[in-house]
């Protein structure tokens, strides 16, 4: 605990080599789902100190700095607000519910977003959901990107938070993504192996380390469903579930997905140089303004039953608009 009771709830030292940067453009580079207006907000709020002292957004962060952002509360004791936000339910019974999240919406809450996620439709909805140990995430056993659609199971009560937290841990859950990556993949079947950890540089995004020098072993499995030429549609089967494992891998191998403004797919990758083209890729980052990314399955042994039990979601509206606009493109293309 810091003076003026204020608690940490993050903490950054700049590497040796930075060069002098704005502490809210240096934020920005390592705080998950936070916004430039949001680190402002914190800064004006003189939440934001460099060693130790309360800074401005116009402070440079230099080699050795150490960065950290402080608040009144506990990191995981903020107030948890029930909130009557729409979310699709595709199936429900004592136990669990799957929920088909949309693209867009943060599951649960973390710095600049403490309501407005799925975490609070959820507390709405339920009243009193099982949460882990010194956790912000009642219910959840798992997660997915806030611009990434699909899939998610979410435990009703201790029974089933145990359960499903052990078959997450022991990678016993099925999960299936679609995906559109740019490029025309090699091979129509494929694995993709390298540990993944936390840029080193920007700590809002992962980096695969195929050497195992850092971070934790991941693999992801693909299939490709549909060749269009300048992109690909595949399948992806994840035997770990590290956080952006499909994005990080797929940036890895030189097929960052269509759209993903993180790990590099939100600009012109393949292709042509005629005008038309580019006027046919930015109308398709519009049609599908996020990573073209879907958890579009999930199965598993239910905890009660024993029972497998299988859910399957169709493509949401801005995927299926994408790759319908591509399938369309990819026929007057000679491959």
């Amino acid at each position: 605990m810091e003076k003026n009771n204020q608690f940490e709830h993050f903490k950054f030292i700049a590497n040796t080599g930075q060069k002098p940067l704005r502490v809210d453009k240096f934020l920005l580079n390592f705080i998950e789902f936070a916004t430039r207006n949001k680190i402002q907000k914190a800064i004006k709020s003189e939440n934001v100190k460099v060693n130790n002292l309360i800074v401005k957004a116009n402070y440079k962060v230099k080699s050795g700095d150490v960065v950290t952002i402080v608040y009144n509360y506990p990191k995981t004791e903020f107030e948890l607000i029930p909130q009557n936000i729409q979310i699709n339910i595709v199936y429900e019974d004592e136990d669990i519910i799957i929920v088909n999240k949309d693209p867009g919406m943060v599951v649960h809450p973390g710095f600049g977003n403490y309501d407005g996620t799925l975490v609070n439709a959820l507390i709405y909805y339920f009243n009193n959901l099982p949460t882990l140990e010194k956790s912000d995430r009642p219910g959840l056993v798992h997660r997915i990107d806030k611009n990434t659609s699909g899939l998610l199971v979410v435990a009703k009560n201790e029974l089933s938070l145990s359960y499903l937290s052990k078959l997450f841990f022991d990678r016993n859950i099925k999960r299936n993504y679609l995906a559109l990556v740019w490029g025309d993949l090699e091979n129509n079947e494929g694995r993709i192996e390298g540990h993944i950890g936390r840029h080193k540089k920007n700590r809002k995004v992962m980096d695969v380390y195929i050497d195992g020098s850092n971070g934790k072993h991941a693999v992801t499995n693909y299939k490709v469903l549909e060749r269009f030429g300048y992109t690909t549609l595949i399948q992806c089967k994840l035997e770990t579930g590290r956080t952006h494992q499909i994005r990080a891998h797929f940036k890895s191998i030189g097929h960052p997905l269509f759209n993903d403004q993180d790990y590099g797919g939100s600009s012109i990758l393949k292709g042509t140089t005629f005008t038309k083209y580019k006027q046919f890729v930015n109308n398709a980052f519009k049609v599908c303004p996020r990573q073209a990314l879907h958890a579009d399955s999930l199965g598993f042994l239910h905890p009660r039953s024993g029972k497998e039990i299988f859910f399957k979601i169709d493509l949401p509206n801005d995927m299926q608009t994408l790759i319908n606009k591509w399938r369309k493109y990819s026929q007057h293309i000679n491959f």
